[in-house]
């Protein structure tokens, strides 16, 4: 299958920054270890990721449920079979993965920071080269120095300890502006982008964020009890990512009509909201959804 283009050697499609208004659990089903219910990762990197066919299912309900788009469904996310939509089986819009970008981690010393690392930074800017959009990420990441010296870029003096977790790190300067400036393009909610990133943003080595990503996730305990004598029936244990995680999200024209901006109007124009994962009836899974666009 050959890749549409806009016209200016890019690839066709859209970035999307989403903000986690509540917390997300996309399982990978039962699991032997300490959690019996983790988030799915990435094979690769062991990452927190929502994966593809999670998003273009989330997407499709979406439409479906929406009047407007109900009748859109299967030409734009495909058909269980040729003869149940017209033009064939496969869907106009492709749909990626739901990448992290900033994960909130506890800090002892302040309020939550939003943390992120060298590696994902990298990943966002090869994202939105991708997509045709400017501005690439200026940072000295020199200052975080070597593995193990637990240097972090953030707000605060040079040589301030803060404390993430159980972890401490000594600042080494700030985040530049134009990286808050980038950064700031996924986040949909103005408070968050103008009031709290430049306070809360915090970078450091790639090596400690895997740290936090693989320790530093909430996991919650559920029970089931017996009627009557509330005797344990079933205990349970749950990880999620925590609201306020920022992720980002590709999702590509398969045959450059604009299809990608026509779905984005319809299905979130009004209600910039999604939902995905499990815990629907305890409230969870909503995203906050943005356009990342390119930053003047």
């Amino acid at each position: 299958m050959q890749m549409s283009e806009n016209g200016t050697g890019m690839v066709s499609g859209m970035l999307l920054g989403l903000l986690a208004e509540t917390a997300i659990h996309v399982g990978i089903g039962q699991a032997d270890g300490a959690i019996d219910l983790p988030v799915a990762r990435e094979g690769g990197t062991d990452l927190p990721h929502v994966p593809g066919a999670g998003v273009k299912g989330a997407l499709r309900e979406a439409c479906e449920t929406s009047p407007q788009c109900q009748a859109k469904a299967n030409r734009w996310f495909g058909a269980s079979s040729d003869e149940n939509a017209a033009g064939g089986g496969a869907g106009e819009i492709l749909v990626g993965d739901i990448r992290l970008l900033l994960l909130p981690v506890r800090s002892l010393t302040g309020f939550y920071k939003w943390l992120t690392c060298p590696y994902l930074i990298e990943r966002f800017g090869r994202d939105r080269a991708r997509l045709g959009l400017g501005n690439p990420v200026p940072v000295d990441w020199d200052a975080l120095g070597p593995q193990g010296s637990y240097k972090i870029l953030s707000q605060g003096g040079e040589g301030e300890k803060i404390y993430l977790e159980e972890r401490l790190f000594e600042v080494a300067g700030p985040p530049p502006q134009e990286l808050l400036d980038l950064l700031g393009s996924t986040i949909a909610n103005e408070a968050a982008r103008q009031q709290r990133l430049k306070d809360q943003l915090a970078i450091v080595s790639d090596e400690d964020f895997s740290w936090f990503a693989r320790n530093a996730l909430p996991v919650a305990a559920h029970n089931s009890l017996e009627d009557g004598t509330k005797i344990s029936q079933a205990l349970w244990y749950e990880e999620t990512l925590p609201p306020d995680t920022v992720m980002t999200l590709v999702i590509l024209d398969r045959n450059g009509k604009g299809t990608v901006a026509n779905a984005y109007n319809d299905l979130f124009g009004k209600h910039p909201y999604l939902r995905v994962g499990g815990n629907e009836t305890v409230g969870q899974g909503w995203f906050r959804i943005c356009k990342v666009e390119e930053v003047a």
